[in-house]
């Protein structure tokens, strides 16, 4: 049977998220603001839990209806076949969002939810479902624009860039999807050696091996639909066996690419270490301790991904900030002829330390910070450039060769969402941890406010 879904994504990612939907078999795709709608069965929709790397929520549609009123609402939601999923003795969690509707707060639109399902089971058998807030068994949510209410349960539980592998979070880590999507979107061959000089946690080296190691992102960790009432144990043990087995394959491939990951702090980098052993790739990264300037490179040409500090995200000391854009542009220009490079960034400034000039541009959110992602070809090729920036003054935040373009204009409304019912109060955030940032939504029914992408539903 089919049915319709909607998957959320980190802003930026949606290219790329509509691929990995197309991969594994999904139709009827529309790529919307923060995410994609597709049709197909509810194993799909597992599937996508399993496999999606860029995703952050796998959301099946229950139910959608035209409403007038309160009691329109309530009838809707009561109507539904909650015990298919859910008994007495489970949790659920309910998140809301209204646009534009004849209710304006989206708290009691949740609360008027949460009663309906509640009541249906009280009447039924007596007694009625808990609440937990951290990680129920039924994720509901309700979105009510104008006068459609649209409502979703979420297959996953809690937020897919939590892959299972990583326990302590250190400052400004990148989004474990977010992370994974930047990858992609280098289009990356994953046989040509991977470099990151400056690697944190390690979040960027670790999701380019699992790439490369074709391991399964959510294959470490449970989902939510895996204890509902419908849910069909024979066919998760069957996935989770394919996903194994197909790891297995590709940890062991002769070809297996050079992964190097560096920083200068010693405890980030032992996050990173004990990060790529839970995830299962920790002889696949050669993680060393020194200054980006000295970070190793392979001896031919390869693909740099990197995330810089930049002041806005983590108040860097600005000597230190500079030294350290500066650092890495040495690094850069000295790499094997024809590698290319990614560099992340979230300001503009410290990109003209870099003295590269940069061949595109990709705009991406990362944390609530409007970045992008700049492509340098380096090596051999970027000396001219370097040797040409060189003679001239150091370009101002206006010059049109270095300065990040600025964000399309985009609607300025801002939803009233509300999860104090139900799960967080985002429905749902990019970051869903504080150590990750808070982002701020209004995707169907999981959007981030504007600048980050277009309308998931009009």
């Amino acid at each position: 049977m089919s049915h319709h879904w909607f998957v959320a994504c980190p802003l930026g990612l949606e290219s790329i998220l509509e691929q990995e939907l197309r991969d594994l078999g999904a139709t009827e795709i529309e790529s919307r603001r923060g995410g994609a709608r597709f049709q197909g069965d509810r194993s799909l929709g597992e599937r996508c839990c399993l496999w999606l790397r860029t995703a952050i929520r796998v959301q099946l549609e229950l139910a959608v209806g035209e409403v007038q009123d309160e009691d329109d609402i309530y009838d809707l939601i009561r109507g539904i076949e909650w015990e298919r999923f859910l008994s007495v003795d489970g949790t659920l969690a309910v998140s809301a969002a209204v646009r534009d509707s004849f209710l304006t707060h989206s708290h009691f639109t949740a609360l008027l939810s949460k009663d309906a399902v509640v009541d249906r089971f009280r009447d039924r058998e007596g007694d009625r479902p808990g609440v937990d807030t951290d990680d129920p068994d039924l994720p509901l949510r309700v979105l009510l624009r104008e006068n459609t209410l649209r409502v979703y349960v979420d297959l996953a539980g809690q937020s897919l860039h939590k892959r299972g592998y990583r326990e302590i979070q250190v400052r400004s880590p990148l989004n474990e999807a977010l992370a994974c999507g930047l990858v992609m979107l280098t289009e990356w061959d994953r046989k040509t050696p991977f470099v990151d000089p400056m690697c944190g946690s390690g979040t960027l080296p670790i999701e380019a091996a699992r790439l490369a190691a074709d391991i399964a992102p959510g294959l470490q960790r449970t989902f939510a639909c895996e204890r509902w009432e419908d849910a069909v144990k024979v066919r998760w043990r069957r996935l989770r066996d394919e996903a194994e087995h197909r790891a297995e394959v590709g940890l062991a491939r002769s070809d297996f690419p050079e992964i190097l990951a560096s920083d200068r702090h010693p405890g980030a980098l032992e996050l990173a270490r004990e990060g790529a052993q839970r995830g299962r790739v920790g002889g696949k990264i050669r993680f060393a301790k020194c200054d980006v300037g000295s970070a190793p490179a392979p001896s031919r040409s390869c693909l740099i991904v990197t995330n810089p500090p930049y002041g806005e995200r983590i108040g860097t000391d600005p000597e230190d900030l500079e030294n350290s854009w500066r650092g890495l542009g040495e690094f850069l220009r000295a790499c094997p002829k024809d590698s290319m490079a990614f560099v992340l960034s979230g300001d503009p400034k410290p990109t003209q330390w870099l003295r590269l000039k940069a061949s595109a541009r990709i705009p991406v959110m990362n944390g609530g910070i409007d970045c992008r992602l700049l492509r340098y070809p380096v090596g051999g090729q970027a000396e001219a450039v370097a040797r040409r920036l060189e003679k001239r003054a150091l370009p101002s935040m206006d010059d049109p060769l270095e300065r990040l373009p600025e964000p399309e204009p985009q609607p300025q409304f801002r939803p009233e969402v509300s999860g104090p019912v139900g799960i967080e109060p985002e429905v749902p955030e990019l970051s869903p941890d504080p150590e990750h940032g808070k982002e701020r939504d209004d995707r169907e029914p999981d959007g981030q406010t504007p600048p980050t992408t277009g309308d998931a539903e009009s």
